[in-house]
């Protein structure tokens, strides 16, 4: 045999057992078209169990705060709870699942997701004068089973850490608020790229994009734009906007804005029909205004590393 069969040969030998390693590892929550819902459970660290077509699911209802919705008592089965849902798929798994949060929990549990390797599908409300107020993040994934499963878990203990450190959920932000005062536009101009507008010292850039809606061309003047509004003075600003957005450009953005510690605060839709679909994320951050400008740069340099962005 010769030596170059040989070296081919023992390639092979170690290219199959690896995937036999692999194999055996997706395996041990994914036994044919089935998934354990004992192995899930243990990885979420919560109960898990099988619905009839065969989906698992794991809860954990919010008993930690009291919370009121226009002034009644709501108890977790009127939707005060988190969740998350496991099916079978192609890689292993796929996850779905919403999970509560109060205003000071939202970016530990979406760092947490995303150094987890899970995604962030929407940040929103589901009541009106609730007290404390109270959002929910939509998380999604795929890919080995029980892996899913301890991110949802790692989502759920980033939580119960901030209520374990404050009991009650926080009324802003932590740091200093930032005065009214002025901010300069040329060194924002400088690291965005885009020229602005001033208001009562305020600075704002808007980018818009092109697409349509029930066959009808609109722009940034109908809406789909990117704007940013610096508030505050050069020192300590606030920055308060919205990023326009296709499903391809929805996470890269989230953890670009995440990474500059900038707040995202909603993540949804705001039209209906429309190609290609948009969607839109909120956020708020606080900070010297130039190292503010350069997380927003980072997420436009993002997006803009997901395919072409109109203008």
């Amino acid at each position: 045999m010769s030596r170059r069969r040989l070296v081919y040969g023992a390639v092979l030998s170690l290219f199959l057992a690896c995937g036999g390693l692999l194999l055996a590892g997706m395996s041990s929550a994914l036994q044919g078209d089935k998934l354990d819902s004992g192995r899930i459970g243990t990885a979420a660290g919560a109960k898990a169990t099988t619905a009839p077509d065969g989906v698992v699911r794991i809860a954990w209802p919010r008993t930690d705060v009291k919370v009121t919705v226009d002034g009644m008592h709501l108890k977790p089965f009127a939707g005060l709870g988190s969740w998350a849902a496991f099916t079978p798929a192609k890689h292993g798994a796929m996850v779905m699942g919403d999970t509560v949060v109060f205003q000071d929990e939202v970016g530990p549990a979406m760092d947490a997701a995303f150094q987890h390797g899970l995604e962030v599908t929407a940040l929103h409300n589901h009541f009106f004068f609730d007290e404390p107020k109270v959002y929910f993040m939509h998380i999604g994934g795929s890919g080995d089973p029980e892996k899913l499963a301890a991110g949802v878990k790692a989502v759920w203990d980033a939580i119960k850490k901030v209520r374990t450190d404050r009991p009650q959920p926080a009324t802003r932000f932590e740091g200093k608020v930032p005065a009214a005062g002025k901010v300069a536009a040329g060194p924002l101009e400088k690291i965005l790229g885009h020229m602005s507008e001033s208001q009562d010292g305020m600075v704002k850039f808007v980018v818009g994009r092109l697409g349509t809606m029930h066959g009808v061309k609109v722009s940034g003047s109908m809406g789909l734009t990117t704007w940013a509004v610096f508030s505050g003075a050069d020192d300590l600003a606030a920055v308060d906007g919205d990023f326009i957005m296709t499903a391809n450009e929805v996470q890269p953005v989230l953890r670009a804005l995440r990474k500059a510690g900038i707040h995202v605060v909603a993540l949804h839709n705001h039209m209906a029909g429309e190609q290609p679909a948009f969607y839109f994320t909120h956020f708020w951050g606080k900070g010297p205004a130039e190292q503010l400008a350069r997380g927003l740069k980072a997420a436009l340099e993002a997006q803009a590393g997901q395919g072409k962005v109109g203008h």
